[in-house]
């Protein structure tokens, strides 16, 4: 890049692709704020130029998409993501194998957002497309059905989630062989399946096989490697193995610091993880100032209306009513009640909510 830049004029393609060369790079190790710094810089040369700069548009937005998710930065994801699909469809026209992948993306940006009716049909749309250009049989088609798969779950449909997941997991290993980075991504989904339906041990193994295989492929340390360790924290939890639990979240913790930052949905979610055993444990001041430092990360990260600031407030909710805090209960459960409503969720932790708080309103 910097040989382009003592020979090159300041926007010439040649520096362009260097820096998307570099962001790519960045982004292998997650170190994303220089990837997301050095795609935008390509992006300001690439937008004036024609031809097939644009796919270099579509392919950068793209990836800029995939980092503001990961960033939790939802709606600039969704716009660089509705972007690249724009550009690829001027380009390629309604029928490529760029298109359903930018169909995918932003899926995957609905999903996060909690709008699953919007995500799946996105899905729906790139799963088809695959299958058309790619065959049935085929990566990409098991990567959509992943997601698919996820969003069934969180609709609370797991057993069919689970076969789902299996089915990806089957084309995956058939087409990428046993020790990539998607098989090892597989087997944390249907882990999650696993543990969804009370198989702890089956969910446990997934987790560690998957891990495994993250490990070997990635020495240095990854944020994929932190997620399968709350995966791994959740499961002993739920076996009171707390001690092994509060190890896990920490660990991924200090990996996630390490890697994609502290203000991520990751890290968020990794604190409420630890907050929850802590008050298995008793330990509920303990735990209230893991649930505190998670909501407000979730409100700068996602704002107040994202079902995981909800999911939040419950477990809050939870520890403040056996600190004795009724009335401080009451305020976190109505205004998870108020989030889920508007999001029109009314399964899963939303029955949880409006039980909990009918009882102690009745109380009162």
């Amino acid at each position: 890049l910097r040989k382009d830049r003592r020979r090159l004029e300041g926007n010439d393609p040649a520096i362009a692709k260097a820096l998307c060369y570099l962001g790519e790079l960045y982004d292998s190790q997650d170190r994303l704020a220089e990837a997301e710094e050095k795609y935008l810089e390509a992006l300001q040369i690439l937008a004036p130029m024609e031809g097939m700069s644009r796919v270099l548009v579509a392919e950068v937005s793209g990836r800029l998409g995939d980092i503001y998710t990961q960033q939790g930065k939802l709606d600039d994801a969704l716009a660089m993501s509705k972007r690249s699909l724009r550009v690829f469809r001027r380009v390629h026209g309604d029928e490529h194998v760029s298109l359903a992948c930018a169909l995918n993306r932003v899926g995957l940006v609905f999903k996060h957002k909690s709008q699953l009716d919007r995500a799946m049909s996105k899905f729906e749309q790139a799963h088809e497309m695959f299958c058309r250009l790619v065959g049935d049989d085929h990566s990409d088609v098991a990567h959509v059905l992943f997601n698919m798969a996820n969003v069934l779950r969180d609709q609370g449909s797991a057993a069919e989630a689970m076969a789902m997941r299996e089915k990806a997991l089957g084309i995956h290993r058939r087409t990428l062989g046993s020790d990539s980075d998607e098989i090892a991504s597989s087997l944390v989904n249907l882990g999650a399946s696993y543990s969804d339906q009370g198989m702890l041990e089956e969910a446990l193994g997934k987790y560690e096989e998957g891990l495994g295989i993250v490990r070997r492929n990635h020495p240095e340390r990854n944020a994929t490697e932190a997620k399968i360790l709350v995966n791994m924290g959740r499961v002993y939890s739920r076996q009171e193995k707390h001690e092994d639990a509060l190890a896990m979240f920490n660990k991924a913790y200090r990996i996630y610091r390490k890697t994609i930052g502290l203000e991520t949905m990751e890290v968020a979610g990794t604190l409420r993880g630890a907050g929850n055993v802590l008050r298995k444990q008793g330990k509920l001041e303990a735990a209230m100032d893991k649930y505190s430092e998670a909501l407000a990360i979730f409100r700068r990260v996602v704002g107040d209306e994202h079902a995981e600031v909800a999911h939040t407030l419950s477990r809050m909710a939870v520890c403040k009513e056996d600190l004795g805090d009724v009335e401080g209960a009451v305020v976190c459960l109505r205004e998870a009640q108020s989030i889920y409503r508007k999001r029109g969720i009314s399964h899963g932790t939303a029955e949880h909510v409006a039980l909990i708080l009918a009882r102690l309103e009745g109380g009162m």
